[in-house]
């Protein structure tokens, strides 16, 4: 126990745990107050910048646990200038001047060394900033509209402003003031910048300034997006008319109306939904520059746009997820993992490297994506997706290619099944997509540890390879007799060997059944298949009781499927599990063959998530297009995609 001033006691021993064991915590505002010595006297002491004396404006929170003092934190006056700050800002120093009171620094933030709550910092970083909206005008007569702050990657990795929402702007520059004048001192710290005010940007743009970037002119844009340059593959698959064609460029208008809070500045704003009409167009490559240059639009800005431009993509992914949500939800539906890959040329894309590529069935120079797709009566989409980085791409030989790529600190190597594991409870956790089913590829299937690591609400249909050893009725589990030779058994030993499924689909004795699998807009979808219980083998023992479903293809290929739904469940309903395993490689199909989604040329980290981001959009533009004129029963053809073939298109 230490003793401060001989009124408080700071309690040394260790706390950790979740943050819901150590409830109820309280901030104080520690000001002028009998505490604030207490929090001198921490930061003093266990903070690595220590501390003396705060010039200015400054607000003190001190977070208690009981009575037990846990964490400091400070906010004082915003730094004059910082370039990555100023640049996401977009103002001139007119602006700045005016309104950088409005504009507060996170200069402290402590955790004592002994405590150790998950999440406690974000929590904090939280709750403080909800005070300061209403502390910081009552002690210095201005609303905060952005709060900032630096982070020695060094010694952190800005992890909790993270997880708390914050926004990595870049770095500085190395300098720091020493009375009038700048000194350069070279130690760069990243800087993470909090909008408090959603109104800031517009406030900004409202303040009288030298140059004003120009105004995007709403007519302008309303004309690019009307543009008569539809995909005719997109008009196709829709089933539309001529005279309904017309109608596209105002409903695209609308489709992008709730995206538009996402952009700081009018320009951001054009890029976006101009770039969202041209993945929509008939332009034969999709990617930044024939977009740009079709649409009269700079082909650096474009580039710096998805590069470098601080709109809020996060926001903007979480709207698409909502607005998909609210077309295709159903506690019926199916949650589908599947990766794809992107062919590339050159080696100095992200994540670029010779690994399996699906589409051609053999080792290729591509980049590789997990993605989550979602199913149901209603419709499909894909609700997640994340890059697949290579192992070697951690090694120190592609440390320079790392930086030069953008990718962030706290990317660490993940296998597939890993990073689908994570996207998966992420996407659940949410609980914008009810599912009764997860459906994978063979490469998730073949995972048991990803297959055990799925929610126990929802049932899996996992596809699996040929090999797969499975037993058609339970054996015995027992030690070998021991032979009087060698060592004694130790390992059980099944009384019969597993058999691979394969050798189950060529078994007479169990018959192909001929059913109809869905009713597709030419028909219905007739296939064989066997639907059996079979016993897993886990280790080279007996596991739990599964379904095996195999299909048989018209060409004679076979698919091979396992799912631990429960034994009673209808074979009917497996038959429809079967075909939500479809529409994620619809998806692929309709992104790749007229949305441009592997047209993608961006090398950078961000680049490529906002590539990819634009194309989900413009995707769901398209289910809008098919619900809205199914829904005014204006053509027969939006029901479903017509299948090319019986077994790779979605039939609602």
């Amino acid at each position: 126990m230490r003793t401060v001033k001989e009124t408080v006691v700071i309690d040394l021993r260790p706390l950790a745990g979740s943050l819901k064991e150590f409830q109820p915590i309280t901030i104080h505002l520690v000001n002028h107050t009998t505490l604030e010595p207490v929090w001198d006297h921490m930061v003093r002491t266990y903070h690595y910048l220590g501390y003396h004396q705060m010039i200015g404006p400054r607000i003190k929170y001190l977070a208690c646990y009981g009575d037990v003092p846990i964490a400091a934190l400070s906010y004082n006056r915003a730094a004059l200038k910082v370039g990555a700050r100023d640049k996401y800002l977009g103002w001139d120093e007119e602006q700045r001047l005016k309104l950088l009171p409005h504009v507060v620094n996170n200069n402290r933030f402590l955790i004592l060394p002994w405590v150790h709550i998950r999440y406690l910092a974000s929590h904090l970083l939280s709750r403080t900033c909800k005070l300061l909206l209403k502390d910081w005008p009552a002690l210095f007569g201005a609303e905060p509209y952005l709060v900032e702050t630096f982070v020695d990657t060094d010694k952190y990795r800005g992890t909790c402003y993270h997880a708390a929402n914050w926004s990595y702007l870049g770095e500085t520059q190395g300098f720091s003031k020493a009375g009038k004048a700048f000194v350069y001192h070279g130690h760069k710290k990243a800087v993470y910048a909090y909008l408090l005010n959603k109104r800031f940007p517009s406030l900004i743009a409202a303040c009288p300034r030298r140059y004003r970037a120009p105004k995007v002119r709403e007519g302008m844009v309303k004309m690019q997006l009307a543009k008569p340059d539809w995909n005719p593959k997109l008009l196709d698959e829709v089933g539309l008319g001529v005279d309904q064609v017309s109608e596209l460029g105002d409903m695209l208008n609308d489709f992008l109306a709730p995206f538009r809070d996402c952009y700081l500045r009018s320009d951001q704003r054009q890029n976006g939904e101009v770039f969202v009409k041209g993945l929509l167009s008939d332009l034969d490559r999709k990617s930044i520059e024939p977009i740009a240059l079709r649409y009269e639009e700079s082909v650096r800005g474009m580039q710096l746009f998805m590069r470098d431009a601080p709109f809020d993509d996060v926001k903007m992914a979480q709207i698409y997820k909502q607005t998909l949500s609210s077309r295709v939800n159903d506690p019926e539906g199916m949650l589908s993992v599947d990766s794809t890959e992107f062919v590339k040329k050159g080696k100095h894309s992200v994540g670029v490297s010779r690994q399996h590529c699906g589409r051609l069935g053999k080792t290729e120079n591509c980049q590789s994506g997990v993605f989550i797709g979602y199913a149901s009566e209603k419709g499909y989409g894909l609700v997640s997706y994340r890059l697949f980085m290579p192992e070697k791409w951690f090694t120190k030989e592609y440390e320079p290619l790392r930086k030069k790529c953008r990718v962030p600190d706290n990317v660490t190597f993940k296998t597939k099944p890993e990073m689908a594991a994570e996207m998966l409870n992420e996407v659940i956790c949410s609980g914008l997509y009810q599912a009764k089913w997860i459906g994978c590829d063979s490469l998730f299937g073949a995972s048991k540890t990803f297959l055990d690591s799925l929610p126990k609400e929802c049932y899996y249909f996992a596809d699996i390879h040929a090999p797969t050893l499975v037993w058609r009725e339970r054996p015995e589990v027992a030690l070998p007799e021991f032979s009087g030779r060698g060592r004694r058994p130790t390992k059980l030993k099944p009384s019969f060997p597993p058999v691979p499924v394969s050798q189950i689909a060529t078994d007479d004795s169990i018959p192909w059944e001929r059913v109809i699998l869905a009713e597709g807009s030419q028909g219905p979808i007739i296939a064989d298949v066997k639907v059996l219980p079979v016993i897993e083998c886990r280790d080279n023992l007996p596991g739990n009781e599964v379904w095996l479903y195999i299909r048989r293809f018209s060409d004679g290929k076979l698919k091979f499927s396992l799912s631990n739904a429960p034994a009673d469940l209808p074979k009917a309903e497996l038959h429809r599990a079967a075909t939500l395993r479809w529409p994620i490689e619809q998806c692929f199909q309709e992104c790749k063959s007229y949305l441009g989604m592997g047209h993608c040329e961006a090398r950078s980290w961000h680049a490529w998530y906002r590539y990819i981001l634009f194309v989900l959009i413009a995707h769901l533009f398209i289910l809008e297009v098919r619900q809205r004129f199914k829904k005014n029963g204006r053509t027969g053809a939006n029901a479903a995609p017509s299948p090319e073939t019986d077994h790779c298109r979605f039939v609602r």
